[in-house]
């Protein structure tokens, strides 16, 4: 599944469909990556240490490059698809401390803006990443990592 991304403007989201599901690119601003480590305290697996994720995208961010994340837009609790709340703090229903992210509103899960579940959340897992590889600057191949010949 090839994405262009071109039109990806930071602090926004699209949705590609990728093997029947939605999959996640964000654009992250820098305040949205310095959430990253505000959140950590928070998190069941915040160095992402589960194989949810390819080998390079074992890192902070859980991606290539720091400012665009992939990922399937499904809870990894009962498959429910979590909602953008992006904003920090209380403005879009979350906690006074919530650093942006994503909210399961089916049974609660909360997710930061890498796709790491916080502690003692339903979500046993964070979200998934899958393979993906840059085919240029602006466009994404979602579903292979460029490592096969």
């Amino acid at each position: 599944m090839e994405a262009d991304i071109s039109k990806l403007l930071p602090g926004q989201i699209m949705t590609v469909e990728w093997r029947g599901k939605p999959v996640w690119i964000v654009h992250r601003t820098p305040a949205m990556l310095a959430a990253l480590k505000q959140a950590e305290p928070h998190l069941a697996d915040p160095g992402s240490t589960r194989p949810q994720q390819p080998d390079y995208a074992a890192n902070e961010c859980r991606s290539i490059k720091p400012e665009i994340m992939v990922a399937v837009g499904i809870c990894t609790h009962l498959g429910c698809s979590p909602t953008e709340k992006f904003r920090p703090g209380a403005a879009q229903g979350m906690p006074a401390d919530w650093p942006g992210g994503f909210f399961c509103p089916c049974h609660g899960s909360q997710f930061d803006l890498a796709g790491r579940v916080f502690k003692n959340m339903p979500a046993p897992t964070n979200l998934e990443i899958p393979s993906h590889t840059y085919l240029a600057d602006t466009r994404l191949l979602i579903g292979e990592d460029g490592k096969s010949a």
